[in-house]
């Protein structure tokens, strides 16, 4: 089996991949990683499920680490940088999915990659992978007269916007049509800003409530529009993909791959 730990157990990502993981008979919970203040420390890891799973929530990354296969983190990025270095001395692949990383981070993640195999998308989600896909298809087909902008909600407590799936749907869109994201991005829109460019793609983000996560690219044209969404009603959802992610990585020693690579999209 896939001896598996996850990091920030007690957050409502880690609680939907403990619950994963203790239902997939290919994978055992092999550690699970807290915040050193965290009132969880020292607690059994399914207590919260009623069980008892022998495995004590623990911040000693060093030891939870030894002898483990991969690691799975939804975190933030400062301590998901934390994790991934404590992967590197252990030679534990990683799946990392956390967002908010800027373009320094994100190199550190790739020099990692040169050591050990690591997962890294922004969604873990099937449905949004294949959205990706669909995203670059139709930017392709649309690539005249259609204006696209990505629109996207998440729940009160996100921390990141424009969110790092909205980002790499942008992104999708702006490699179809041999364009760089950073140049042609439009985060905000206030005051008389004047007509649209129409080489831009821009993005609105909403805040509220308990939002899992709504994504939606938009191509508007004349006479017509284009919109492709996904919905996610359950975390069970990115869950289930990370866990999909962690068996890809079965065997590899080094790497950096994301969930095309997992789903065989590329």
């Amino acid at each position: 089996m896939l001896k598996v730990v996850i990091a920030g157990c007690s957050g409502r990502m880690g609680h939907a991949l403990l619950e994963g993981v203790f239902a997939d008979e290919s994978l055992t919970l092999y550690g699970a990683l807290e915040r050193s203040d965290s009132p969880q420390i020292g607690r059994d890891a399914g207590e919260q499920f009623g069980k008892k799973s022998g495995v004590l929530i623990s911040h000693d990354n060093e030891a939870v680490l030894k002898g483990a296969d991969v690691l799975v983190d939804f975190t933030r990025p400062e301590p998901s940088l934390i994790y991934l270095a404590a992967c590197q001395k252990a030679g534990v692949n990683m799946v990392i999915g956390t967002t908010g990383f800027n373009a320094e981070q994100k190199a550190e993640i790739a020099d990692a990659a040169k050591e050990i195999a690591v997962v890294f998308a922004p969604n873990m989600s099937v449905g949004v992978t294949l959205l990706i896909s669909l995203v670059q298809a139709a930017a392709q087909v649309l690539s005249e007269g259609y204006d696209i902008e990505v629109i996207e909600a998440h729940h009160r407590h996100k921390v990141d916007a424009p969110s790092g799936t909205a980002l790499r749907l942008g992104e999708a869109a702006a490699s179809a049509l041999g364009r760089s994201l950073d140049d042609c991005a439009i985060y905000g829109r206030e005051g008389v800003t004047g007509e649209r460019d129409p080489s831009t793609i821009g993005f609105a983000t909403v805040r509220g409530g308990d939002v899992v996560g709504d994504h939606t690219v938009l191509f508007a044209g004349i006479g017509e529009r284009v919109e492709l969404t996904h919905k996610a009603s359950s975390r069970a959802t990115f869950a289930l993909g990370a866990l999909r992610a962690a068996k890809f990585m079965r065997g590899k020693k080094s790497g950096l791959f994301d969930m095309q690579d997992v789903l065989g999209l590329r």
